[in-house]
C-alpha cells in the first residue's frame, strides 16, 4: 500500500469513527473524540465558521492588515489586496511586527490599519472593553475590524485555560462593539446548531460531519458569533 493510499485510508476510517461515534449514542459519554478542539482529526467546527465569515468579508481584507499571531487568514482571504501585513504578539518571536498586550494603548498605533482580523481571541483578554477601544483606535476612518468569538465551546486544558473569560453571544458582541463603533456600522453573523454545538464540544472535526447539516443556523446554539465593524 503506498504512502498516499494509507493515508487516504486512515483518513476514511477516522471519518467513518466519528460519524459513528455522533450516530450512536456519542452524546451520553463522558470522553470527548478529542480534547484540542477537534484540530488532531482535522478542521475544528468552530474554525469552519469562521473561516465561511472571512470568506464572506474578504475584500474586506486589504491595504495594511493586522492579524494576531501569525498571518493565516490575511493571507488566504486578502492575498494580493493585502498591502502591508502586521503581526501581534503578546512575545517577540520571529513573525511578529508588534507586540505587546491588545489593551496598553502602547501597543497598537493609533489610525494605522486599513483591516484587522481577530479570530478567536477577545475571549483569551479579560478587559474586553479596553480591548475593543484599542483595536477602534488602531483602525483608520472607514477601517474595518473583522473579529469572531467563540459562543458554545470547550475551555482550554493547556496553555490558555487560565486565561479563558469568556463566551459571547450575539448580544453580548454587539453591545461590547457598540462602545466605540457606531452600531449602524456593525453587522452580526451566529453560526452554529445544536448539531454542530453537541459535535464541536466532542471534538469531532468538520470532515466527520455533514456539511448540510452545520451550514443549518439556529441562533439558540452559537458555535461562534462573528461580528464586521466599521470605523
Amino acid at each position: 500500500m503506498t504512502r498516499a493510499l494509507a493515508g487516504h485510508v486512515k483518513r476514511s476510517l477516522r471519518r467513518l469513527h466519528g460519524r459513528l461515534a455522533m450516530g450512536f449514542g456519542r452524546v451520553a459519554r463522558n470522553a470527548p473524540l478529542s480534547v484540542n478542539w477537534g484540530f488532531d482529526r482535522g478542521l475544528p467546527v468552530d474554525r469552519y465558521y469562521a473561516e465561511q465569515f472571512l470568506a464572506g468579508h474578504s475584500s474586506d481584507i486589504r491595504g495594511r492588515v493586522l492579524e494576531v499571531a501569525e498571518n493565516r487568514y490575511s493571507s488566504r482571504f486578502g492575498g494580493p489586496n493585502v498591502e502591508k501585513q502586521d503581526i501581534l504578539s503578546r512575545h517577540p518571536d520571529g513573525q511578529a511586527t508588534l507586540f505587546g498586550d491588545l489593551v496598553d494603548p502602547e501597543t497598537l498605533p493609533s489610525a494605522a490599519f486599513d483591516c484587522i482580523v481577530l479570530t478567536q481571541t477577545l475571549h483569551l483578554i479579560f478587559d474586553l472593553h479596553g480591548a475593543v477601544e484599542q483595536l477602534h483606535r488602531a483602525l483608520r476612518p472607514g477601517g474595518t475590524l473583522l473579529v469572531t468569538v467563540p459562543g458554545i465551546t470547550p475551555v482550554d486544558r493547556g496553555e490558555w485555560k487560565d486565561s479563558w473569560h469568556w463566551s459571547l453571544t450575539r448580544a453580548s458582541l454587539v453591545r461590547l462593539l457598540s462602545g466605540p463603533f457606531d452600531r449602524d456600522k456593525i453587522v452580526l453573523s451566529v453560526y452554529g446548531n445544536l448539531y454542530a454545538a453537541t459535535a464541536f464540544l466532542h471534538g469531532a472535526a468538520v470532515e466527520e460531519l455533514s456539511r448540510r447539516k452545520l451550514d443549518t443556523f439556529d441562533p439558540a446554539y452559537p458555535v461562534t458569533v462573528a461580528a464586521r465593524a466599521m470605523a
